[in-house]
C-alpha cells in the first residue's frame, strides 16, 4: 500500500522511516534522491484525511505549517494520502527556552484567531461551537462504553458523576475559533531557538478555545511555571487568553477519560503505557 502511494506521487525514494508517536495516522519520512525529505501521511480514516486537507486550505499564508505538495483522495478501501514538505526541525522539547515558549504561545493564538470562513463550505471540518456543550458531552459518552470495559467500576461511576459536577461549573465558551484538538509538543516543530510551525490537523474543529490548551498543558506548560508564563505572554501578544484556571481542570479530566477510551479502541496492549498514564490521572482527579 505504501509503495502504491509512492508511485502515485512519483517519488524517487532513497530511504524511508516510519515516524513514531503518530497516533491517528501512519506517517513516513522519505529521503529523496535529490537530498530533500518529504512526509507521506496516510490518515486513519477518510474523514481525518478530509480535515487535514481542508486545514491547509484554511491555514495557508496565515499560520506556519508544512507545504501541501500533493494529495490522493483514496478509494472505497483506502482513506487517502497527503504529501507534505519537511519543516526541517524537531518536535518541541519539554526543556525548551522561554523564548520558544513565547513563540508557541504566538503560534497557538494565531490558530485561535481564525474563525469559520463565510465563503467556504467544508466536508470534514465542522463548526461545533453553536452546540458546544452537546459536543463535549457527546465526545465524553462516546468513549464511556469503551472506558467501562477497562477500568474499575467504582472509578467509572465516580468519573460519570465528576463529569456532570464539573461541567455545570464551566464559564460560557469563547469562540468559534479554529481549534487543533491535539496541540502538544509532538505536533510543534522547532529548530534551535525558532518555532518552525505546527503539524497534524486530523482532529481539528471550529469550536471553543477552552478545550485546546489541555494537551499542551499536560505535556509542556505544567512542567515549568516560567515556561507557562512565557507562553501566556506570547499568546496575549496576539489575542486575549481565557481564564485557564476555570476550564483546565475539567478538560484535563475529560482528556484522561477519553484517552482511556481511545486506548481501548486502538488496542490496550499496543498503547499500554498511555493507558496506564491516563488511568493514573483519572484516579487523581475523581
Amino acid at each position: 500500500m505504501v509503495q502504491k502511494k509512492i508511485e502515485h506521487f512519483g517519488l524517487n525514494v532513497v530511504s524511508m522511516s516510519e515516524v513514531p508517536d503518530a497516533k491517528s495516522s501512519t506517517v513516513y519520512k522519505c529521503q529523496l534522491n535529490d537530498g530533500e525529505s518529504v512526509y507521506l501521511k496516510i490518515p486513519f480514516s477518510h474523514l481525518k484525511y478530509q480535515r487535514e486537507l481542508e486545514s491547509y486550505e484554511i491555514l495557508r499564508g496565515r499560520v506556519a505549517v508544512p507545504e501541501l505538495l500533493d494529495y490522493w483522495s483514496g478509494s472505497d478501501e483506502e482513506p487517502g494520502a497527503i504529501l507534505l514538505s519537511d519543516l526541517k526541525g524537531e518536535p518541541l522539547s519539554a526543556s525548551s527556552s522561554e523564548s520558544i515558549a513565547y513563540q508557541v504561545g504566538e503560534l497557538h493564538a494565531q490558530l485561535h484567531n481564525i474563525t469559520p470562513p463565510e465563503h467556504l463550505e467544508f466536508k470534514g471540518i465542522k463548526n461545533e461551537f453553536p452546540a458546544w456543550a452537546t459536543f463535549v458531552e457527546d465526545q465524553f459518552f462516546s468513549f464511556a462504553e469503551d472506558v467501562k470495559e477497562v477500568i474499575d467500576q467504582s472509578l467509572y461511576q465516580k468519573a460519570l458523576q465528576t463529569f456532570q459536577d464539573m461541567k455545570s461549573q464551566l464559564p460560557e465558551p469563547v469562540g468559534p475559533s479554529f481549534i487543533h484538538m491535539d496541540f502538544r509538543p509532538t505536533n510543534i516543530i522547532t529548530d534551535g531557538e525558532q518555532v518552525k510551525g505546527v503539524i497534524d490537523f486530523e482532529s481539528v474543529r471550529f469550536g471553543a478555545t477552552e478545550i485546546d490548551f489541555t494537551k499542551l498543558y499536560r505535556d509542556y506548560l505544567s512542567l515549568d511555571t516560567n515556561i507557562f508564563h512565557a507562553y501566556k505572554q506570547g499568546y496575549t501578544s496576539i489575542k486575549p487568553i481565557i481564564d485557564l484556571e476555570a476550564v483546565l481542570p475539567f478538560y484535563r479530566f475529560t482528556d484522561a477519560f477519553n484517552s482511556i477510551g481511545w486506548c481501548k479502541r486502538r488496542g490496550v496492549n499496543e498503547h499500554a503505557n498511555f493507558l496506564e498514564e491516563n488511568v493514573a490521572r483519572l484516579q487523581e482527579m475523581v
